[in-house]
């Protein structure tokens, strides 16, 4: 199965494993599944970083998708107009572009993140 993995879950897989839920260590562990990361993630690393919320390097988020065998999900025009049908459950623009992306894809999200579950038809693993 395809998973979304959100922005914390990549930062929790590598800095502090014990803070994932052991349902989302097990999707993430499960060989079977295919573990994609949002280019909005990448975006959302470089920009945090930048104003001093996080200390990841281009090399380290590199480091990190190779080593838990992460393909980069490219953040289409479709994902984007996907935007126009969102509530605004959600007030952060990255995770709104997440989860966007995960209903056009048709793909759950793995996150801790408890708004994402006021999405109708979004599939959360946590």
């Amino acid at each position: 199965m395809r998973l979304l993995l959100d922005t914390a879950i990549l930062i929790y897989a590598v800095e502090a494993p014990e803070r994932l839920s052991k349902r989302a260590a097990a999707a993430l562990q499960n060989a079977q599944n295919v573990l994609e990361l949002s280019a909005i993630s990448i975006t959302e690393i470089a920009i945090k970083t930048s104003l001093g919320k996080l200390k990841v390097t281009a090399a380290m988020a590199r480091q990190a998708t190779q080593d838990l065998d992460i393909r980069i999900l490219p953040y289409t025009g479709e994902h984007a107009i996907r935007l126009f049908e969102l509530p605004p459950h959600h007030s952060d623009p990255f995770d709104r572009q997440i989860i966007a992306q995960a209903l056009s894809e048709k793909i759950p999200v793995v996150t801790p993140d408890e708004k994402f579950r006021l999405y109708s038809g979004l599939r959360v693993i946590w």
